[in-house]
Order: structure tokens, then C-alpha cells, then sequence
């Protein structure tokens, strides 16, 4: 039978229970309308060994925007949607369907005023254009500090820190953000930090894009265990080998270095200007 990515990894962790018995897959359905072709039930688990701490009810928020990195969110996404027992929101200004950066397109389960008010996990992605933008919107601003101010951990990946900290959010905390952006946190108050994942008591921080896996994975072992999380790890196959030995400044040859250092000078010198601007506007909102 087929299930879902999310399903088999619950299932992988003693939590096919977590399947609903009457869901069914397009094939299922196929198979259905096959005169006298029984379809298959879920198949049952004994869940008795299972550590009561493995299921839990945290409520966590994914706040997207115009031109945000669909990584950034898919990533720790993919990780955090495997916790038993919680419920995870996309979230946006309208349920319209927000298209990302590089052209995908993601449909919100919840406006602002639809996400539950008091949140385990609040996380921001981050972009280039879309986080300016995200920096200087007040109603995508007046959420996320009202969110972020009773949310157990306030996190983003990327870029999504600078939004964290035009909200006012991470005014004297330990942050990371993409390599190229760190220099910008002074502006926000921020201790700009190195670290693939960052923590500073309840905010949380990831590096550039890819370092949104290994935020997710973290926390999936903070708020589960070391085991639950390895079994998420290997479900996911996450064993990066990359091709290339070039993924941080102080690792790349210097002409790559070159090449791609110049392309952020023009969104280094506009995040710090909006930055600026929308820091000392937070203070009034």
C-alpha cells in the first residue's frame, strides 16, 4: 500500500497509528473501482513499546511570503512534519497561493488571523527581494511579534533572520543567518554568531538554505530524542556527500569567492537600509 513521506516516516517511528485508516491514495482509488478487488487496511502496529514522550502536541508555524527560498521552509518542513502528534501550519497574509523565489508555488493553510495564537515553533524562511519586502510589510511584521512573543522557539533559516529581527526579535541573542547576510544582525541588535545552527536560549537560527535540514533534524531530537531522530535522519536518507567542497566562504577557492561575492553587495547594502528602517519603525507599531 501507499503512503505518504510523512506517514512512513511516523510509521518507521511506531506511528502508523498516526495513518488514518480511511485515507487513500490515487492508486487506491484506481484499484477500488476494480469489480471485487479488495483494497488493503493500514496495517496495524503494536505500539506498547513505544516512549509516551514520542508523541507530543506542539503547534508549529511556517510564516511564508512573496519570493521566499522554498528550501528554507521545505527543509526543516520535512523534518518537524514528522513529530507524532503535532500539527504544522503554512501560514500567510491571505490563503492565496504564495509562489516562491524560484517559481514554486505553495498554498497557505492559514492566515494570520487562522494561526493558533500561542505556538511551539514559529520559523521564517528567508529570500533576497521577498524578505525585503516581508521586512517592510507592518501586518507580516505585527504577526510575527505577537507570535514570537509567547512562542516556545522562535526560529528562521537564512535570511529569515533578518525578518526575525526587524520584528524587534532578536535585539541582544546569538544569530546566524546565510553567510552573506550575518554582517546585517548588528543592525537588529543581533550577536551575529558562526554555526551551521545557532541557539540562544529560545531562538534558534539556521545558516543559508540547506542548513534548514539539520535546524529540523535538531529539533526534532530536542523535542522527541536522539533515536527518533536518527530514525528521521535515515528515512530521509540525509547523508550529505556533495560533489563539490564549496559550500561556506571559508571553504570555497578564492575565484569562486570571486565570482559570487559581488552578486550580494546591492542586497547587502538595501537589507541594511531596510533594515535600519524597519527596526526603528518596529519600536512604533
Amino acid at each position: 500500500m501507499s503512503i505518504t513521506r510523512r506517514q512512513f516516516t511516523q510509521t518507521a517511528a511506531s506511528a502508523a497509528a498516526a495513518i488514518a485508516v480511511g485515507e487513500r491514495t490515487a492508486a487506491e482509488a484506481a484499484d477500488r473501482s476494480a469489480p471485487g478487488k479488495p483494497v488493503p487496511e493500514a496495517p496495524a502496529h503494536d505500539m506498547s513499546a513505544m516512549p509516551a514522550h514520542w508523541i507530543g502536541k506542539e503547534q508549529i508555524a511556517f510564516l511564508i511570503y512573496p519570493e521566499f527560498t522554498a528550501l528554507d521552509m521545505v527543509g526543516p518542513h520535512h523534518m518537524l512534519t514528522g513529530l507524532m502528534g503535532a500539527t504544522v501550519h503554512i501560514v500567510a497574509k491571505t490563503r492565496d497561493p504564495v509562489k516562491s523565489d524560484t517559481g514554486l508555488t505553495f498554498v497557505p493553510s492559514a492566515t494570520f488571523e487562522e494561526c493558533p495564537a500561542d505556538l511551539d515553533i514559529i520559523c521564517v524562511p528567508g529570500g533576497t527581494q521577498g524578505t525585503l519586502a516581508a521586512m517592510q510589510d507592518e501586518a507580516t511584521i505585527r504577526f510575527l511579534r505577537d507570535r514570537g512573543s509567547r512562542a516556545r522557539f522562535v526560529t528562521s533559516v537564512c535570511t529569515g533572520s533578518l525578518v526575525l529581527g526587524a520584528a524587534g526579535l532578536l535585539d541582544g541573542y546569538r544569530a546566524t543567518s546565510h553567510w552573506a547576510a550575518k554582517p546585517v544582525l548588528p543592525v537588529f541588535g543581533a550577536i551575529p554568531t558562526e554555526g551551521r545552527v545557532v541557539r540562544d536560549r529560545n531562538r534558534i537560527t539556521g545558516g543559508g538554505v540547506t542548513a534548514g535540514i539539520d535546524f529540523g533534524l535538531s529539533l526534532v531530537g530536542q523535542l522527541r530524542d536522539r533515536q527518533y531522530a536518527e530514525v528521521a535522519q535515515l528515512i530521509a536518507e540525509y547523508a550529505p556527500e556533495p560533489p563539490y567542497d564549496a559550500g561556506t566562504p571559508a571553504r570555497a577557492p578564492a575565484e569562486v569567492r570571486a565570482l559570487t561575492e559581488p552578486m550580494f553587495v546591492d542586497f547587502l547594502k538595501q537589507a541594511e537600509a531596510v533594515g535600519r528602517a524597519a527596526f526603528a519603525r518596529n519600536k512604533t507599531l
